[in-house]
């Protein structure tokens, strides 16, 4: 009887530290939905935190309206980082975000790109309006989409451009894509003239591709980027210490280097 006893209390006393074991190695995660256009600076930020800290990052770059629709209809996350537009403020009310972790942590303006050839040679705002421009523009409700429309708006009620001329460039936009890095690319590859996009958006392999076309101030819009904690998250210490890390000296430096004005 005592060995039985003796035996058993060695099994358990093993499984008890197997399950330790087991749960001492489990890797820890941080999930992070983030604008497409924020792939750079975030995925280098990412391996600083994964090599300041003992967790990694997911990352899933998408365009603010189809990360929206995914933690609407259940996709875990941690933290949320896109601009500060119609797909954030319904977020909040809806309740999915942690309404006092959001932050505003860089800024920036728009700009068109024209392919290098440039083919329909589109060398100001003028031009956007001309017979057969093929513009590629965003998604609905893609930030880029909104920004734009409130661009040409500004243009319209200046006399040098016209109340047509909203019209003539909308007429013009032929493809409407799902995020920025879409639009980039087709403008890059020569498969539109022109687009609109942030000052930022413009990834390395396509830099020596592109030609930039800048908006006056007085017709441009200055785009707000956030992050902020998901109410969901079973993370809340690794997603404010990201943050920290994004809204850091370090940070900065990174957003600055890719064209954004940090907060």
């Amino acid at each position: 009887m005592g060995n039985k006893r003796a035996v058993a209390a060695i099994l358990t006393a093993l499984f008890l530290i197997a399950s330790t074991g087991l749960c001492a190695e489990q890797p820890k995660e941080l999930t992070v939905f983030c604008g497409a256009g924020l792939m750079s600076a975030f995925s280098e930020l990412g391996e600083i935190y994964k090599n300041e800290s003992d967790a990694s990052v997911a990352f899933n770059f998408d365009g603010a309206q189809i990360l929206r629709a995914q933690i609407k209809n259940g996709a875990y996350a941690d933290v949320l980082a896109i601009p500060n537009d119609k797909n954030l403020k319904a977020l909040k009310s809806e309740g999915f975000l942690n309404n006092s972790s959001i932050s505003v942590f860089a800024r920036n303006w728009q700009e068109i790109i024209v392919p290098k050839s440039n083919p329909a040679k589109i060398q100001n705002l003028s031009d956007l309006a001309k017979p057969g421009v093929k513009i590629v523009t965003g998604a609905k409700d893609l930030p880029i989409t909104n920004t734009t429309l409130q661009i040409l708006d500004k243009l319209a009620a200046d006399p040098a451009y016209g109340p047509g001329y909203k019209e003539k460039v909308l007429a013009n936009m032929v493809s409407q894509e799902t995020n920025i890095n879409f639009i980039v690319s087709k403008v890059a590859l020569g498969e539109a003239d022109a687009a609109f996009i942030h000052e930022s958006e413009v990834s390395p392999e396509y830099a020596d591709k592109l030609i930039v076309i800048d908006i006056p101030e007085k017709y441009n819009v200055k785009s707000e980027f956030t992050i902020g904690v998901l109410n969901q998250s079973k993370s809340f210490d690794l997603a404010e210490r990201f943050i920290n890390l994004v809204k850091s000296d370090e940070g900065k430096a990174i957003f600055e280097k890719d064209g954004y004005e940090p907060a």
